[in-house]
């Protein structure tokens, strides 16, 4: 079979089968490390493979929003599953990218296109507050500008706090976020306080 695929030079059978192997091994290796596979399902954690989400997790941890949604309930597509792996896979290679040439921000701002699927998601989530007939004297403009108008424009703090940046949310360096479980204050300074 070999010498159907290489009828005149030989060899370059080998090189070639090292050079394929290599690629394969590498390709391989790297998938494993950058843990690939979690990126096709829907836990938090996955979004703080990347330290500088980590301080995004954390604020989010302490929302109200933690008990109802996920990262991907607000920042992926829900129209058809085609359209939400596709999204996931552009915006993590785009990801992917900026982390790995290190040229991550200090500040982490949605692109355009993220900013109408979040949008989206507000919307779909909140329709019944969208709707709500007794806001309607109580904001000026309220009931035009439901929809036109990005919904973090008046609720900005929600779900991600006030303060973004990596050097603004405490424990920052551990290399997961912080467990909700455990007693993040320690011994000593229990002692000090009940003294």
């Amino acid at each position: 079979m070999l010498k159907k695929l290489f009828p005149h030079n030989s060899r370059w059978v080998p090189v070639s089968i090292v050079i394929f192997g290599s690629i394969v091994g590498l390709s391989l290796f790297l998938a494993k490390e950058s843990e690939v596979v979690s990126y096709m399902g829907d836990k938090p954690e996955t979004c703080v493979n990347c330290h500088v989400m980590t301080s995004e997790y954390n604020s989010w941890m302490h929302s109200s929003h933690r008990e109802v949604a996920n990262c991907n309930s607000c920042h992926v597509p829900h129209d058809n599953v085609l359209n939400k792996y596709y999204f996931k896979a552009k915006d993590g290679l785009y990801h992917a990218t900026v982390f790995t040439l290190r040229n991550e921000p200090q500040v982490i701002q949605m692109k355009e296109a993220s900013q109408e699927v979040v949008q989206q998601n507000c919307i779909r989530c909140h329709s019944k507050q969208v709707k709500d007939a007794k806001l309607d004297g109580w904001i000026a403009d309220h009931a035009e500008n439901r929809t036109d108008r990005q919904c973090w424009s008046c609720h900005r703090e929600v779900p991600h706090g006030k303060v973004h940046g990596l050097s603004s949310t405490e424990y920052l360096l551990a290399p997961k976020p912080t467990d909700v479980d455990k007693d993040i204050v320690p011994e000593w300074l229990k002692e000090e306080i009940n003294k």
